[in-house]
């Protein structure tokens, strides 16, 4: 809740969640803090890390030396790929418009256009093959494999955007919350509260602005970049895309923890009250708030996805 990396020894439906901060271990393990183990090496470094969600793992753990032999830990199920379908759609559009102009194609989600692409059966659409495979400089039979590429990447943005999806409803939920607390009259001289109201809105109103207008931007950019396509814009687009994964994954996962944390305490409007809510505003949402700023600075420019 206070963003920040706990080890999780044990958890409990009655006893609930026994955690310890990473340093703590030495104590509780009796490690010798001259002469670490390999695991709180490993574990030091992933308690920096931004986000647990894959898409960050696989650039965080490699920028910090951890090996992954086995890259399908690192992939979304079949269960959540197959629910982000709508997501997906939205993004291929533009490539199966380019590839199949107004001819009717049976798409129903990503699967069916790589399926497309390794057994075109429409002249059309073998023509177009060749004029993208001499567009990107690569064999048409390399097509499938880069269009492979292609969709994990736009997967990423659907997963992240179905992410900022399910959070929306609560931050809703969670600012009219803190408007009747401002208005309440036995709270609305308290300034330090009233400040610690205002940074939070301020906050959050200001990243998810930030995450939308990305979003947004990757979209359109992402939609011109197949009137031009080569090698070269795509893999910029690529390049820009994945350096975003560790500050979106970082702001989303800050956000989703804040606000579940707050939906599990105050599930509707009449749950609690003004005195438990601004107890927990004092307590637990402020604390480590000012991380997500951190994160948010992590990422590139985004004026470069316009070149």
């Amino acid at each position: 809740m206070r963003l920040k990396s706990v080890i999780e020894l044990f958890v409990d439906e009655d006893a609930g969640s026994g955690q310890l901060e990473v340093e703590d271990l030495v104590n509780e393990f009796g490690w010798s803090p001259a002469d670490p183990p390999d695991d709180l090496i490993m574990l030091r470094k992933l308690a920096y890390l931004p986000s647990y969600d894959v898409y960050s793992l696989r650039i965080s753990l490699r920028n910090h030396g951890i090996d992954i032999e086995d890259n399908n830990a690192l992939k979304l199920s079949k269960t959540k790929t197959s629910q982000l379908n709508e997501y997906m759609t939205d993004f291929t559009r533009p490539l199966i418009m380019q590839i199949y102009g107004d001819d009717e194609v049976d798409v129903q989600n990503f699967e069916d256009v790589i399926k497309l692409f390794r057994d075109p059966d429409v002249k059309k659409a073998i023509a177009k093959i060749q004029v993208m495979s001499q567009k990107l400089g690569i064999n048409p039979e390399d097509i499938p494999k880069f269009m492979e590429d292609y969709g994990d990447i736009f997967l990423s943005l659907s997963y992240y955007r179905d992410c900022l999806d399910s959070i929306e409803p609560i931050i809703t939920e969670f600012l009219d919350a803190m408007n009747e607390l401002k208005g309440n009259y036995q709270f609305k001289t308290d300034q330090n509260l009233m400040n610690t109201i205002k940074m939070i809105e301020a906050t959050i109103n200001e990243h998810m602005a930030a995450v939308t207008g990305r979003f947004e931007n990757f979209e359109r950019g992402t939609k011109y970049m197949w009137d031009n396509i080569s090698a070269e814009r795509f893999h910029k687009v690529e390049q820009l895309i994945t350096g975003y994964h560790t500050s979106i994954g970082g702001v989303l996962c800050a956000l989703s923890v804040k606000m579940e944390a707050w939906a599990r305490l105050f599930p509707n409007k009449d749950a609690g009250g003004p005195g438990r809510r601004s107890e927990f505003i004092m307590s637990e949402m402020k604390q480590g708030i000012e991380n997500i700023e951190k994160m948010e600075d992590a990422g590139p420019m985004l004026a470069a996805l316009g070149n």
